[in-house]
């Protein structure tokens, strides 16, 4: 099996090209492959597989063999990947997921993609969409605001839906807070039916905002796409941003645009080619070890 290692700003997936292969149980390897010290190491397993309604069709596994809707990083990667391999021609591609087909505009430079701009969709706020459960309010309506207590403390939050479900927390700093205490008690709360995202967020001015996350089924990563999206998007719901709002992660800078209520969001950032890696073993090992410095289909790239 023929497996690429890519991150989109820290964010890292092992990328198997179901182009040609086929996976049997993705969520049983997904969870043996990204263990950092026993497999090869990464945030999950993304299948690049085809499709009947785009250029291509997208499947996530989280580390914890969960399957998600959309990856906003991952899917840049999966840009990259079809366009460096010459799955695509064009630097406009199509990328078919669980929450509706993507469109990318790939950024490219000497024949290789290097990012894109995503196409996010329509973010959704009611509470069915999320979804959440909360007492006295309508699964139509939107929530607005909601405040909930994980463990013994109290939160104020911002939900958000854009191909997954987002709980957005604003604080004073980001950076003192603790995603790996609080991220999954509240992941798990029974208003959250099908689990959440968490995003801590400190705005730093009209335009920018530094955020941490914990992911449902990945704990902390150093970034997530839709979380960054989702979080620039309540920043503007309250008034607190303009687009476009440059969010800082742990692993590097996205940009987000929103022009408001009923739009579409897009998301800019980088995709970055790690290694592939040819013989990985159904059993788990690399029976022939066989690691490659050069990019998949673009000899030569570092």
């Amino acid at each position: 099996m023929r497996l690429v290692k890519m991150h989109g700003i820290g964010n890292d997936y092992i990328y198997a090209d179901c182009m040609r292969e086929s996976i049997a149980d993705p969520a049983e390897l997904a969870v043996r492959i990204s263990d950092r010290h026993f497999g090869v190491g990464g945030d999950g397993l993304i299948m690049i597989c085809p499709s009947g309604i785009a250029d291509a069709k997208m499947r996530m596994f989280n580390n914890d063999g969960s399957e998600g809707s959309m990856c906003g990083n991952g899917i840049r990667c999966v840009g990259k990947y079809l366009y460096d391999n010459r799955y695509v021609k064009s630097s406009r591609v199509s990328i078919e997921t669980l929450s509706g087909i993507k469109q990318l505009d790939l950024i490219t430079s000497g024949g290789v993609c290097t990012g894109a701009r995503v196409d996010m969709g329509t973010p959704s706020f009611s509470a069915g969409e999320i979804p959440a459960l909360l007492p006295g309010i309508p699964a139509e309506e939107d929530p607005g605001t909601v405040r909930f207590t994980a463990g013994s403390r109290g939160y104020e939050a911002s939900l958000v839906n854009i191909g997954n479900p987002h709980c957005v927390i604003f604080v004073d700093d980001a950076d003192g807070t603790d995603p790996a205490g609080a991220g999954p008690l509240i992941e798990r709360l029974p208003i959250f039916p099908e689990r959440v995202n968490v995003e801590f967020v400190t705005v730093k001015d009209r335009g920018s905002m530094r955020m941490r996350v914990w992911e449902r089924g990945s704990g902390i990563t150093m970034a997530c796409g839709t979380g960054a999206t989702a979080s620039a998007v309540a920043a503007i719901r309250r008034g607190l941003c303009d687009s476009p709002v440059r969010v800082g992660l742990d692993g590097g800078e996205l940009v987000i645009e929103w022009a408001g209520e009923g739009g579409h969001a897009f998301m800019s950032g980088s995709a970055t080619y790690v290694f592939d890696i040819e013989g990985y073993g159904t059993d788990g090992r690399l029976p022939r070890d066989r690691i490659s410095s050069a990019s998949p289909g673009v000899p030569g790239q570092e």
